[in-house]
């Protein structure tokens, strides 16, 4: 930040900051359904489908005549019925989360481009413009909405049962199993939570591009991973906090404004944050160990 704002006077101005944490909203809540997910020793690929699915859901149902909070609900359901379909498959047929997930990731991402024929959905009301544009005061309803969620989640995974159970479960499942803990329901609730930050996601994205878009999402998920690591959230589990998550995501959001304030190519840019994602993971381990 002190370097960026020598170079770049313009970094510290309010109007870019607030940018930069506006940019950061779509990975930040998908962050905090895929630090439930890391912390309980398990991942999650399919979070960017999951995120263009809800998002073409909803603007279909808008472009449709469904009224807006329908439209949402039934975005919403959907994200969280694939979160509990990767929860189902991965604690039953006991498949290992990164299959189950990578197949839901080209399941969700088919059902996209089926359903749309690789075809925007546009014709949306302008109703819909507020959810990812819109202001309340000087901030931005994304912003907004990320904050709600964030309190939501640090809540529960702080102050409640359930959220002390997704670390024993990632600290030692068998332990955790044997102490009394609902191992399979609590990893089938983790996932379908995961699905829902995506599908918040997914709408607010959709709203900001004004559109459904079936390219939508593309990444997200190891952009998600990536501000849960850098944020201290452990790749082996039972470890993490949500104020590190949203810090990953601020992180790499701040990172990518400056280097595009200073016309750095995109090229570059992946370099960059190839290089901190490794980074993060190995100071990680030399933790652990």
């Amino acid at each position: 930040i002190v370097i960026l704002s020598v170079i770049r006077p313009v970094f510290l101005t309010p109007d870019n900051i607030i940018n930069v944490i506006r940019q950061v909203t779509i990975v930040a809540i998908i962050g905090i359904g895929m630090s439930f997910v890391l912390i309980s020793g398990e991942i999650d690929l399919s979070v960017g489908s999951i995120c263009a699915l809800s998002g073409i859901i909803v603007t279909m149902c808008l472009r449709d005549g469904f009224g807006m909070t329908v439209s949402i609900l039934l975005a919403l359901c959907t994200a969280a019925l694939c979160g509990a379909i990767n929860g189902s498959i991965h604690v039953f047929a006991k498949i290992p989360s990164f299959i189950v997930t990578m197949g839901m990731l080209n399941v969700a991402r088919g059902i996209v481009l089926v359903i749309t024929n690789s075809y925007s959905i546009t014709g949306l009301p302008d109703s819909f413009k507020v959810i990812g544009r819109g202001y309340v005061g000087p901030i931005p309803v994304p912003v907004v909405i990320m904050a709600v969620c964030y309190v939501i989640g640090f809540a529960v995974l702080k102050y409640t049962k359930f959220g002390r159970s997704a670390y024993s479960i990632g600290g030692n499942i068998e332990a955790a199993r044997l102490s009394g803990v609902p191992v399979v329901k609590n990893k089938i609730l983790i996932y379908i939570i995961c699905g829902l930050t995506a599908g918040i996601a997914g709408i607010i994205l959709s709203s900001r591009m004004f559109s459904g878009q079936p390219s939508a999402g593309n990444g997200l998920e190891l952009d998600a991973i990536a501000a849960c690591v850098i944020g201290g959230t452990s790749t082996t589990g039972g470890k993490g906090r949500l104020w590190g998550t949203f810090l990953g995501a601020l992180i790499m959001g701040i990172i990518t404004n400056g280097m595009n304030l200073m016309n750095i190519s995109t090229n570059w840019q992946l370099i960059v944050q190839g290089m901190i994602i490794v980074i993060a993971v190995g100071l990680d381990r030399i933790k652990s160990n």
